[in-house]
């Protein structure tokens, strides 16, 4: 005999009410689909390109040849004002998978995400991801470490970041350990620490150099990824323009060094005020210049400057391949892409060649954020963003929750709108305690002196964009409204840094 149905008035009261209310009514619900419960989550091609400054032609730098990181800006949201927290490799991709601002000294140095990884708990990028089902995949330089080992030649030993990715790891090249794919030369050879040169071009294919073979790694598995039902999240780090700027001749036959402008002489001259300068010891002793200084050498400079454009045309030709293979596989559009840059470089500015400084071609690169149903691609945002931003952006692009205590914030409001103003200013952190703080015009940047003292460098975009002179003393009012700024988190302990004096303050060679 059937059960009789319970009356309209019991069903309001009962606790899974709308259900109930239905069955007095005899309407029934049909399951589905289980897609129709959500839709699918996109997936993410997140391309880490190495040192590259702000110098593509879509964002204005004449002489750049970057076809195709120009088309991939056509159709994303490129952000001109882009900031790192760290201006040197793993402490920025530190900031990046934590994103969060460093909070303890190891997280200025190179070692920073194998040293404090414990600490973080799934709370890392690719580690956030997995946990809400994303396969992970990091194939190149997208920790410190390519491939994700820290031993000898970074091909053995611990793990970088363990348990974070579903496989980490670099292709099978002629330069064999991670280590020396990282600063490889032609055909398979390696760097000789102050003994090969800084630049090389070489009469051969792309397949000559590192590069090469991670874009047709990537191709591969991006193929492969074609067929997955999971969502995926895949990471994919190139290793130029980073030094050397080795490369094959038909991309320095893109340039001619002429038509690649010379500094202005205030903007390459060494700061005269007390200053966080260093002497460019990645560049001038992890390589040989065989008597050349490009700081009094007009043509050496020029021969630099042209092998940086070189290598940043080569990477670009590269990242090409990935994005056509996408295109390939997604024609749709579905998949987030984001290409992002550890930091700049300075060719000269300040008379550094490198990055290690809080000077401002050191600190900003490029960033391009594509996402489906994008208002207005191509469109540039001058909103002031960080490095620590992108964590939150992904999360939110992607329906995720985001953890608790992120330092950035996501930038939709800018995809939606470019014009939105940036929700707060830049911070970024080096060694020896040296903190600095960017405004839309301000830089404050603050450091000791050689006897202690609290020492300051700031600069006025507004009317000194190359940064040619220190209007400290002149805006005492600017400079006490940024140290409140900066106040607002902790100081890092020197510690984080060999303690020097001003005068002999350098960051050390780094990979």
């Amino acid at each position: 005999m059937s059960r009789p149905r319970p009356s309209l008035r019991a069903a309001l009261a009962h606790p899974l009410g709308l259900p109930v209310i239905l069955a007095v009514l005899g309407v029934t619900l049909s399951p589905g689909p289980a897609h129709a419960a959500a839709a699918p989550r996109p997936n993410v091609l997140f391309i880490a390109v190495d040192d590259l400054r702000n110098d593509l032609g879509a964002m204005g730098v004449a002489h750049a040849r970057t076809p195709r990181l120009d088309a991939l800006a056509a159709s994303a949201r490129i952000f001109t004002h882009h900031y790192v927290q760290v201006p040197t490799c793993g402490a920025s991709r530190c900031a990046l998978l934590r994103g969060r601002y460093p909070s303890e000294a190891a997280h200025v140095s190179n070692g920073g995400i194998a040293s404090t990884h414990a600490t973080w708990g799934d709370a890392n990028l690719p580690g956030w991801f997995q946990k809400h089902g994303y396969r992970t995949y990091a194939l190149g330089k997208i920790t410190h470490h390519p491939g994700g080992r820290t031993g000898r030649l970074w091909a053995e030993g611990p793990e970088e970041l363990p348990g974070a990715w579903t496989r980490s790891w670099i292709p099978q090249t002629p330069w064999r350990e991670a280590e020396n794919i990282m600063h490889g030369y032609a055909n398979g050879v390696p760097r000789t620490s102050g003994k090969t040169p800084p630049l090389e071009a070489f009469a051969g294919p792309d397949s000559a150099y590192p590069d090469a073979w991670v874009a047709d790694e990537a191709v591969q598995r991006l193929r492969e990824l074609g067929a997955s039902t999971e969502p995926w999240f895949f990471a994919v780090g190139f290793f130029k323009p980073h030094l050397p700027f080795a490369v094959p001749q038909r991309y320095f036959d893109l340039h001619d060094p002429e038509r690649i402008p010379a500094l202005p002489p205030a903007a390459a001259a060494k700061p005269e005020w007390p200053s966080t300068w260093h002497p460019s010891n990645e560049f001038r002793r992890n390589y040989a210049h065989a008597g050349r200084d490009p700081d009094t050498d007009a043509a050496y400079a020029r021969e630099v400057r042209r092998a940086y454009a070189a290598s940043v045309s080569y990477v670009d030709a590269q990242i090409g391949r990935l994005l056509d293979a996408l295109q390939a596989l997604d024609p749709a559009g579905r998949t987030i892409v984001i290409l992002w840059s550890d930091h700049g470089l300075l060719l000269g500015e300040h008379a550094i060649w490198g990055k290690h400084c809080l000077y401002e071609h050191s600190l900003r690169s490029p960033l391009l954020i594509r996402a489906p149903g994008l208002a207005q691609p191509g469109a540039s945002s001058a909103a002031l963003v960080e490095t620590v931003d992108i964590f939150p952006t992904l999360t939110d692009l992607c329906g995720l929750p985001a953890p608790a205590g992120l330092d950035g914030r996501s930038l939709r409001p800018q995809l939606d709108r470019p014009a939105t103003p940036a929700a707060k200013p830049a911070r970024g952190f080096w060694t020896d305690g040296q903190r600095t703080i960017r405004t839309e015009r301000w830089r404050l940047i603050a450091a000791r002196a050689a006897d202690g003292a609290p020492q300051f460098e700031l600069f006025d975009y507004a009317n000194d964009p190359l940064e040619t002179r220190n209007h400290a003393a002149t805006h005492p009012e600017v400079v006490r409204d940024l140290r409140a700024q900066l106040a607002l988190r902790p100081e890092l302990p020197a510690s984080a840094g060999k303690s020097t004096g001003n005068k002999k303050r350098a960051a050390p060679p780094q990979p």
